[in-house]
């Protein structure tokens, strides 16, 4: 896996299947620099929590995808961005 972290922008439709368990919908693909990563299935996700003055709060939604072109990549929302910024980003991708 080679570690990317970088602001990626929806596309295409969201699945919404996951708002039924209390998770943000996943779009079917991202756009990263000049290519699209479509995403064939979902591996597994997980949470990312922060504690912030004796509170634990809900940070970061992340998604192990398979990618159409055979490629993994991990890619996660961040519940926190300010209005204006990136909520959507590349953590990791398969080479």
């Amino acid at each position: 896996m080679k570690f990317v972290s970088e602001a990626v922008v929806p596309q295409g439709e969201f699945d919404g299947s996951a708002v039924a368990n209390g998770e943000p919908a996943l779009p079917t693909s991202f756009a990263w620099h000049s290519e699209i990563l479509t995403i064939a299935a979902v591996r597994s996700t997980r949470r990312g929590l922060k504690e912030d003055r004796g509170d634990v709060y809900l940070k970061r939604h992340y998604y192990e995808v398979e990618l159409a072109d055979g490629r993994t990549a991990t890619f996660y929302i961040d519940r926190q961005a300010k209005p204006g910024r990136p909520r959507w980003w590349l953590y990791t991708i398969s080479a």
